[in-house]
């Protein structure tokens, strides 16, 4: 006969049961309930210097809508009104255009949407709203 593993009680139910995992030194879960229970997401850190850069994008966004108030791609189902802002360039050096507002279009959620989920890529850089760089 092995040792048997003795019955505690589980912080989440309350009921007597063989612990599954513990958190700290009172937090202590059967196998149901530390499945069941909440667990924070970890939050990527963010560099300065990209909080920075997502600051700027934040503003000159924020001032494109504004002097570019209706879509620009105009697909099927567009709403007219822009509300994103879509970036021309994808690929490795996407990067390097991400503040340029010259390779942005102004368009609504409607054709947004299509750019990424419908579109091809090859109908995308055919229709000039998409430019592969690297």
């Amino acid at each position: 006969m092995g040792i048997q593993a003795k019955l505690k009680i589980c912080t989440g139910c309350q009921e007597p049961s063989y612990i599954y995992k513990s958190e700290g030194k009172s937090d202590k879960f059967c196998k149901l309930c530390w499945f069941k229970k909440e667990k924070p997401k970890a939050i990527a850190p963010v560099s300065k210097k990209k909080k920075e850069e997502m600051d700027i994008y934040s503003k000159l966004r924020t001032g494109f809508l504004i002097i570019n108030p209706y879509c620009q791609v105009k697909l099927s189902g567009c709403t007219i009104r822009a509300t994103d802002v879509h970036h021309l360039y994808s690929g490795r050096d996407r990067e390097k255009y991400y503040l340029k507002t010259t390779t942005w279009k102004s368009s609504c959620r409607v054709c947004h949407d299509q750019i990424h989920n419908v579109l091809s890529s090859e109908e995308a850089i055919t229709l000039g709203l998409k430019i592969i760089d690297g």
